[in-house]
């Protein structure tokens, strides 16, 4: 076991114990799942809250857990539940991050790698490592499905996106998300054997060096490859298969309380997302070459580099705009629950001023693009794209802005780039590091007197 990886076992451990000491009682969205589990413990399995809108997978955790460690289903045997999942996240991404390094993994399980560990330091995943919450354990099956993808063991990759789903059904789309990774770069780095024909190629240049004309001459060679990568598809059409019962089956995706949680289009949910990453990411993003001066060169060249390119520019800002007016939405959980962080900066941001949500549209279009370029240089076009184009699925039709939300596709972008130096490393865990002490801190040892504790 690693010295880094000890640290930070023994840092979470130390963190529950205080948090079991000071936050006795379930809070927030606890004292709907911690009744449920513990239904779940003497047996009655029958027994739901209608107000809980995810599938059982956590409470059936908790039972296993329960059954074959003799854990019991007090509180905080229960959130030693997800912090197990927290102190398995560093292992998990790992494997991830290995396969886009595209080298071995540690041989041993319990030594994994400097990045994975400051990416399990992520402030939204650690914070919630801690509560009796579905985010972490959801967020570990997620990776563990996309690193089954990875290695070629796709039976194993559609059983572990199934049980991904039974704690949040939105991991349907990461599941196929993984087969569609994971053939992206099969197919990018295969090569013939000795003595065999060449095989075919899917047109997938650079991400920063690919043209728009490179998108048709991608669609033209995908019949090509298709007889080599449908096979592997089976085992996720079968997830498929079985989520498509399940909706039938309950007359929607959502479990529960359908009321609160009715699909809409929320287009600047994507636009938020990337504000959100490049809040959280940033020691990233000027870590590439050249630094902060050549990123802006370089979004400064994409935007306004040209006349045609101002042209288009503006249209997508247009668009942008358009979008926000139409689209937005004033959520009454986010307008309501002062116990959030979302909470004031929606109040004291978005409804500062009502030109405020326009104002940003500019901002949001930089942080796309620097994204964009940061991943850009080091994956491929459609390897960069295909992230987007899934988190867009998964968070077009959430009504509520919510961080928790947009956990696992910033870290699945964010792994994607493997050219951080030391410096950026360091200067990212240092940045998680002082998010998370000022968030514990505030929850746990300055609750307000009749609003509670502020929670992401």
């Amino acid at each position: 076991m690693s010295v880094s990886y000890i640290v930070y076992c023994g840092i979470c451990i130390s963190v529950l114990k205080e948090l079991n000491n000071i936050v006795e009682e379930p809070y927030m969205d606890e004292p709907f799942h911690v009744p449920q589990a513990q239904a779940y413990c003497r047996g009655e399995y029958a027994s739901w809250d209608p107000k809980i809108t995810t599938p059982p997978g956590l409470y059936i955790m908790s039972v296993l857990f329960k059954r074959v460690f003799m854990f019991k289903c007090s509180l905080p045997m229960l959130r030693l539940t997800t912090a197990l999942t927290l102190l398995a996240l560093p292992i998990v991404l790992t494997r991830l991050s290995c396969f886009y390094r595209r080298i071995r993994p540690p041989a041993s399980l319990l030594t994994p790698t400097t990045d994975a560990i400051v990416l399990s330091l992520f402030p939204i995943a650690w914070f919630f490592g801690f509560l009796y919450y579905t985010e972490v354990p959801s967020l570990v099956f997620v990776v563990a499905t996309i690193v089954a993808a990875s290695e070629d063991r796709h039976w194993l990759a559609g059983l572990l996106g199934l049980l991904s789903c039974t704690f949040r059904q939105t991991n349907v789309i990461w599941t196929i998300y993984a087969y569609a990774t994971s053939q992206l770069m099969y197919l990018r780095y295969r090569r013939p054997g000795p003595g065999l024909q060449q095989l075919s190629k899917l047109h997938d240049p650079f991400a920063d060096q690919a043209k728009s004309v490179d998108l048709y001459k991608s669609l033209l060679s995908l019949p090509n490859v298709l007889p080599d990568i449908l096979p592997a598809f089976v085992p996720y059409a079968s997830v498929l298969g079985v989520f498509a019962s399940f909706v039938i089956w309950n007359g929607g995706i959502v479990l529960g309380d359908k009321s609160n949680h009715i699909p809409v289009l929320h287009v600047p949910q994507l636009y938020y997302f990337f504000a959100f990453s490049t809040a959280f990411g940033w020691p990233v993003l000027v870590s590439g070459a050249g630094g902060i001066p050549v990123l802006l060169q370089k979004i400064y060249a994409r935007t306004l580099g040209s006349k045609f390119r101002a042209l288009i520019t503006g249209t997508i800002l247009a668009v942008m705009l358009y979008t926000v007016k139409l689209y937005t939405i004033h959520h009454p959980f986010l307008l309501a629950d002062n116990r959030h962080y979302t909470f004031y900066v929606w109040h004291r941001i978005y409804m500062f001023h009502w030109l405020a949500p326009y104002a940003l549209v500019p901002a949001y279009l930089v942080c796309a693009l620097a994204w964009f370029l940061r991943v850009g240089s080091e994956q491929s076009m459609l390897q960069t794209i295909a992230l987007p184009i899934f988190t867009l699925a998964v968070l077009l039709p959430t009504p509520l802005l919510e961080p928790r939300y947009f956990m696992i596709p910033y870290l699945l972008m964010r792994i994607q780039i493997v050219n951080v130096p030391s410096w950026g490393m360091v200067l990212e865990g240092l940045w998680y590091a002082v998010i998370n002490m000022v968030t514990m801190g505030v929850f746990l040892y300055l609750p307000r007197e009749g609003v509670g504790r502020f929670m992401w």
